[in-house]
């Protein structure tokens, strides 16, 4: 059993900045990715961001520029730095993470719980 625990989200005014972290634990072999998506009300869930286990990423075009991901290896985290903040950004982020189990040497897709990200003043 793999399970990843988010910190970080919050209030903060529009242009703030806000950096969630997640942690990922359990029965890990290997992480081969970890991202980040969010989720609003009525609409389904969107990839944020993503990081390979070699450094690659991929954002959405709305946080281009505005947020960054980056993963710590050895502590199996993942990092969002979330810069100059818009009250669209508001919603309920997840840490996704593709992970091979020890047990059985298979990959499996694990979602945290969600942290709420408001943006308002």
């Amino acid at each position: 059993q793999v399970q990843l625990v988010e910190s970080g989200g919050g209030l903060v005014q529009p242009g703030g900045s806000l950096r969630l972290s997640c942690v990922a634990s359990g029965s890990i072999f290997s992480i081969k990715s970890m991202g980040w998506y969010r989720q609003t009300p009525g609409k389904q869930r969107e990839l944020v961001a993503a990081i390979t286990s070699g450094g690659n990423t991929n954002y959405a075009d709305s946080v281009k520029g505005r947020f960054t991901i980056s993963r710590d290896n050895a502590k199996n985290t993942v990092y969002l730095q979330m810069n100059s903040l818009k009250p669209e950004d508001t919603a309920v982020y997840y840490c996704n993470s593709r992970v091979i189990t020890i047990a059985t040497m298979s990959e499996y897709r694990y979602w945290g719980q969600g942290t709420q990200v408001t943006v308002s003043s």
